[in-house]
């Protein structure tokens, strides 16, 4: 790694196979819309101290809305390569997210960046490229599927946009990577860079814990619906109209209620269409994005989102309309996982540091229960897993329970433990992280994730070597994706982390808050 520090440091070997890297996402906005790397000096100065603290590198999105905006195949890298080389000089790992979405609109957008202006004019004419509701309300946080193969990009498909997108990412970033600087390219599958359906967002008026909204309702999803179910010998069914709005509750819709739609074969013949769309967009961007890295020491990676609301309803119906199929009876994140592990790439799953105690009691929230069952799919699937917070925070008990999926039944004194995630990213970068109580904690927080040990840049030392990238296996038919669907028991997990961070102010603080609530602190645990 270029310019590392190369102070000798001392390991135990075995704990060292327990180290879990850290990485911390930079700020939305680090290249501003009109593509400058601006206040270099002060993101040259966090990224040192990041560095002191023993951090392993960050991560940061390389947005289409920026690199492409001046018109099709017209892209400007020259001031991701400028960030890209101040990261490097400081000594820190890369993790590129292809963000080919909208920044505005989800949770903790601090920032507007919209897709490539001459894309947002197609959909002047043709407003059916984005992802639509039963209102017929757009998204123009991303493409819909529905375009995927559709040329109406100046002759380009969507999967076209995006494949030379990141060839192009490739042809201009090729000594960074060649230096070993990026380490993994995550690709973006959908709204907030996730594999989902934008079925919540703020911007058309979800408000947690609301379960969402199908988007299937373009007319070019709608038409591939059609055919079918025509295929199927169903050609009267149509796409849900008793599926609710987006502040519903389960038990208010048709779909979703008691013995509901979601039961019916119409209903599950719609889920399993919807779900599959999905998979097959995953597995179709990522066979492009192994084209354009191939042989590149880098590993891919594909995120999924932490539908945690209504996970202990009977329907999951946040799940059902975000595409994830998942029920007691059906798993809807084995098969991505499954998916992913043709094309060798990294699980990267969200709301690592979320508690179901911490959460509301009457939107039946499961993060615990959803972070094993999803990690355990993805090892049973032997496929990388990795993970990232949802929200910041800057607690101890936030912090342990991150600590405490990493790693779910603790530290092996003897060598790799069975079930142990490939790297963790904090979200994010920001003053408030920097500010000195905070800073100390996450300093610990970090230390314990290496177990105690002192940051280390080989990755051979801890089972992280990363050989080139091989070109991605044969095509799963979707009867073998479809076979992972079937539920299995999460393996074991510890009540608590044994590389704990204890943070006494923070005990204190929380005890002061439940003996003396203030009316502000009820309203924002509410949110």
């Amino acid at each position: 790694m270029a310019n590392a520090p190369t102070a000798p440091s001392t390991y135990n070997e075995k704990m060292l196979a327990n180290y879990v890297p850290v990485y911390v996402m930079l700020p939305l906005g680090v290249i501003s819309n009109d593509n400058v790397f601006e206040d270099q000096p002060k993101m040259e100065k966090q990224l040192k101290e990041l560095r002191a603290a023993g951090v392993d590198g960050v991560m940061v999105d390389v947005w289409w809305g920026i690199v492409e905006s001046k018109g099709p195949k017209q892209y400007d890298w020259s001031a991701y390569r400028s960030l890209f080389a101040l990261v490097q000089e400081c000594g820190l790992k890369l993790q590129a997210i292809m963000s080919f979405h909208r920044c505005g609109g989800n949770v903790g957008d601090e920032v507007t960046i919209p897709l490539p202006q001459w894309v947002l004019d197609i959909g002047e004419t043709d407003p059916d490229i984005f992802y639509t509701n039963r209102k017929g309300n757009r998204n123009k946080e991303y493409l819909t599927i529905g375009v995927d193969n559709q040329p109406l990009f100046h002759g380009r498909t969507a999967v076209q946009l995006y494949s030379d997108n990141m060839k192009s990412f490739r042809q201009h970033m090729s000594d960074f990577i060649e230096a070993g600087l990026i380490i993994d390219i995550e690709v973006g599958l959908g709204p907030a860079g996730e594999l989902r359906y934008p079925s919540y967002t703020g911007t058309q008026g979800w408000v947690f814990p609301g379960i969402g909204e199908f988007q299937c309702y373009d007319k070019y999803l709608e038409a591939e619906f059609k055919e079918a179910a025509t295929g199927a010998g169903h050609p009267e069914w149509g796409l849900p109209d008793n599926a609710g709005e987006y502040n519903d509750t389960p038990g208010s819709t048709e779909f979703f209620g008691l013995n509901g739609t979601y039961m019916t074969e119409k209903g599950k013949f719609f889920l399993t269409w919807y779900s599959n769309k999905l998979l097959n967009h995953g597995d179709e961007i990522l066979d492009e994005a192994n084209r354009a890295f191939l042989g590149c020491k880098l590993k891919l990676a594909a995120k999924v989102a932490g539908i945690h609301w209504w996970y202990k309803s009977p329907s999951h119906a946040a799940e059902l309309t975000s595409g994830y199929y998942n029920l007691k009876d059906r798993d809807g994140y084995r098969p991505i996982a499954r998916m992913l592990s043709r094309h060798y790439a990294i699980f990267n799953f969200t709301c690592l540091e979320m508690r179901d105690s911490e959460q509301r009691a009457d939107a039946k929230c499961g993060p615990q229960e959803l972070v094993q069952q999803v990690l355990s799919g993805g090892w049973r699937e032997e496929v990388e897993v990795a993970g990232e917070n949802a929200l910041s925070r800057y607690d101890s008990n936030g912090y342990n329970q991150m600590l405490l999926n990493s790693r779910p039944n603790g530290i092996s004194r003897e060598g790799l433990p069975k079930q142990i995630m490939y790297g963790v990213t904090y979200l994010r970068l920001s003053d408030e992280l920097l500010k000195d109580k905070n800073f100390k904690i996450f300093k610990t927080f970090v230390k314990k994730m290496h177990t105690d040990q002192d940051y280390c840049a080989d990755l051979g030392m801890y089972n992280h070597q990363i050989g080139p990238l091989e070109r991605s296996k044969p095509k799963l038919v979707m009867e073998d994706l479809l076979e992972a669907t079937k539920p299995m028991e999460p393996f074991p997990w510890g009540e608590e982390t044994d590389m704990k961070v204890d943070d006494f102010d923070g005990v204190l603080a929380n005890l002061i808050r439940k003996l003396f609530p203030c009316s502000s602190e009820i309203k924002g645990s509410k949110k």
